[in-house]
């Protein structure tokens, strides 16, 4: 086998690790959500608003750790 070849890739569990940052992302910007809407009395805005910020997040991350993996 190609060494240099086997070095550039993305293996199962550094897949499963990108889909676990993806989640974390998510559900603590959920999680975070709650927490201001149950303090503000705000019902659905601050859930909204924290799921999209941690889609934003997540994705951001998601991308920075993948082109960090391809370039090592």
């Amino acid at each position: 086998m190609d060494d240099e070849r086997t070095e550039n890739t993305l293996r199962g569990r550094d897949l499963a690790g990108l889909g676990g940052l993806l989640v974390a992302a998510v559900v603590g910007g959920m999680v975070l959500g709650l927490v201001f809407d149950n303090s503000a009395g705000t019902s659905p805005a601050g859930v909204l608003v924290g799921i999209a910020v941690g889609v934003v997040v997540g994705c951001v991350a998601f991308w920075l750790r993948v082109r960090s993996a391809l370039r090592d």
